[in-house]
């Protein structure tokens, strides 16, 4: 049983480096729950629930579901995602970045849209966070369930207590600078985030219209 527990722990820790690989690498979730902690500091908590909402049946799907990491590396599949991905992602940094000269409409926007819905959006949007569930998600998950039932629960809750950590730490991180530096730091921040998600978006769409063009 000892033998068994500390199997899982080396598990569980190799699993939470590669989560933390993944959850710290510049993304258009990391954009917005930056712009969104100018206003409030726990978004990124919200964010991450949202997140969640997506990820955890998504991991019990792609286990479950013999194919449906091959559908999710799928060329109609990444089309799709890609698509609606990258015209919501366009669509939310032109918000910001027409209302950051003074950060007060951009707020109001953010306000009006709930964190929760945003992390659901852009996770079920993100073609790359799909493909990662695909790939190496889809390989930690699988080892998670040969060690049993509990390894798998453990491996979902620490996966995402990376993300909500880290999401929490920028938008805190975000609100700090903000009150600090005051209207300038928030505008700067709006601003840096609103061309990311533009970038992101039109990075979606690129790859999405190159494969639709090479699957024609």
């Amino acid at each position: 049983m000892p033998e068994d527990a500390l199997i899982v722990g080396a598990f569980l820790g190799q699993a939470v480096l590669i989560s933390l690989s993944g959850v710290m690498a510049p993304g258009p979730v990391t954009a917005v729950t930056m712009a969104a902690g100018t206003r409030a500091p726990h978004a990124g908590a919200l964010v991450a629930v949202g997140h969640g909402i997506v990820e955890f049946p998504l991991m019990v799907v792609i286990v479950l579901v013999a194919g449906a990491g091959s559908t999710f590396e799928a060329a109609w599949f990444r089309i799709a995602t890609g698509l609606v991905g990258g015209l919501f992602l366009l669509f939310m940094g032109v918000g910001m970045l027409r209302s950051s000269p003074d950060g007060g409409e951009a707020n109001a926007k953010l306000s009006a849209r709930s964190p929760v819905v945003v992390g659901i959006v852009l996770s079920a949007g993100n073609p790359y966070f799909l493909v990662w569930w695909a790939s190496v998600g889809l390989a930690l998950a699988t080892r998670a369930v040969e060690l049993g039932i509990l390894a798998f629960v453990l491996f979902a809750v620490a996966h995402w207590l990376c993300d909500f950590f880290w999401l929490e730490a920028l938008s805190f991180a975000a609100s700090k600078g903000s009150k600090l530096l005051g209207r300038r730091m928030q505008q700067i921040v709006l601003l840096v985030c609103g061309t990311a998600l533009m970038v992101f978006g039109a990075m979606f769409l690129w790859d999405a219209g190159t494969r639709w063009l090479a699957s024609a």
